[in-house]
């Protein structure tokens, strides 16, 4: 298999290369010159995530990686649970049981160990914009590894405080930059860097990068096989649409989604889009749910090389809400069944709330990492977890930065 960009100006690139680049040539993202099929006989029964996982991806990488080292890397990457539950009339299947306590470590692990595999001799820097959960999803999955090392950046004061603490967190090879801009500031700078690169050796782990989005398609099966639907509709809490686009290719290689539900927050320009709008392009807007901040989603320019805008439209439904409406949705789902949902995924269950058909939420953080917005929709705190209240007496480092991709370069440059 090969993978080619969005803009179609590239040569082509194997697995390892689109892999490394991040970014290709052109500036465009990379995509699979043709999606492989997934038979039901792969997921439909499967009992073991691992397994299942390694006979999904493993036509993608097939000519590179050997099925038993797939095997051992997925292993390796995704040894946490990933259950499915019943709230209400809805299935919420819960991505945040990783390390990190959010969705993001699947497709951080996964692309750590490939990318270990790959890199044997001049050191790469990893670049990370983060509204909230990639970038310490990155640095945990990521550090120690040999040969690699991370940059994280975060828009400072727009990231809720258990996240920017889990951001900052001292760790081998990895090192946090507050800058003082946005989220769509950092990801500018990322991708300003990764098109001209000059004597830095870069790669991206954003989900610009194809090995973020292939891990993240592995869940998608997980939640059919579990609830053993025929076909079923899957609400997306979505920001910068990677998680929307994993779901996507999911959908093309076979997986009977009958339809997407792209929930945002204020910041709506996708649902716009989908309702006969603009592509989105507004500044992004500060809300509850901070990890869906994004203005400008990166992967709308994959949706649109993987589908035309007709069958966008037909295959995903947009929605978009206040803050108040997600405190009302983490309330009424409390109040009805007794769970507590991240403001993320109230995000997700207010956008299903009147849907008859059964119909998937991907949760996306581990509500505890929110303390402070559900104190303030429910009046209390959920229960704590441990590797989150020990981060107050870990040590910590953290720099400031300019929203400025030289002030970025500068700082690598000068990385020992």
């Amino acid at each position: 298999m090969q993978f080619v960009s969005t803009r179609g100006r590239s040569t082509t690139a194997d697995f390892s290369e689109a892999l490394i680049q991040g970014l290709a040539p052109d500036g465009g993202l990379y995509l699979p010159d043709r999606i492989p099929y997934v038979s039901p006989s792969l997921w439909k029964h499967a009992t073991d995530f691992p397994e299942m996982s390694t006979k999904i991806l493993h036509p993608w990488v097939s000519s590179l990686i050997h099925e038993e080292t797939l095997r051992s890397l997925i292993r390796d990457a995704l040894d946490f649970p990933v259950p499915l539950v019943k709230v209400g009339p809805a299935w919420v299947l819960e991505l945040f049981h990783g390390p990190t306590l959010s969705f993001k470590d699947f497709g951080a692990r996964m692309m750590s160990r490939w990318m270990n595999h790959f890199v044997q001799q001049e050191p790469l820097t990893i670049l990370v914009a983060t509204s909230g959960d990639t970038g310490s999803a990155v640095a945990d999955g990521f550090c120690n590894l040999p040969n690699l090392r991370v940059a994280v950046l975060y828009p400072k004061g727009q990231v809720s405080p258990t996240q920017e603490k889990q951001l900052i967190v001292r760790r081998d090879g990895v090192r946090a930059y507050a800058v003082h801009g946005t989220f769509d500031d950092c990801q500018a700078m990322v991708k300003q860097l990764l098109a001209s690169p000059e004597k830095l050796r870069l790669s991206a782990a954003n989900s610009i990068n194809i090995g973020r989005l292939l891990p993240q398609m592995l869940y998608y099966f997980w939640a059919f096989t579990q609830g053993q639907w025929e076909s079923t509709h899957v609400c997306v809490p979505s920001g910068n649409l990677g998680n929307l686009t994993a779901g996507v290719l999911a959908s093309l290689s076979g997986l009977p989604v009958t339809q997407f539900t792209a929930a945002h927050n204020l910041n709506d320009g996708f649902p716009r889009f989908l309702s006969g709008g603009e592509e989105p392009s507004a500044d992004s807007i500060r809300t509850l749910s901070s990890a869906m901040d994004v203005g400008r989603p990166s992967n709308f320019e994959r949706v649109k090389s993987l589908l035309t805008e007709d069958q966008i439209r037909a295959l995903i439904r947009g929605y978009s809400c206040t803050d108040e409406v997600t405190l009302a949705a983490i309330r009424q789902v409390y109040e009805e069944t007794g769970y507590i949902a991240d403001p993320h995924t109230a995000v997700g269950l207010s956008a299903v709330r009147h849907m008859q058909d059964p119909v998937v939420v991907l949760s996306t953080a581990h509500p505890a990492k929110f303390s402070e917005t559900i104190e303030d929709a429910l009046g209390q705190r959920p229960e704590p977890v441990d590797r989150l209240d020990n981060l107050d007496q870990m040590p910590t480092d953290v720099k400031p930065l300019e929203p400025t991709s030289d002030a970025l370069r500068h700082e690598l440059e000068r990385w020992d």
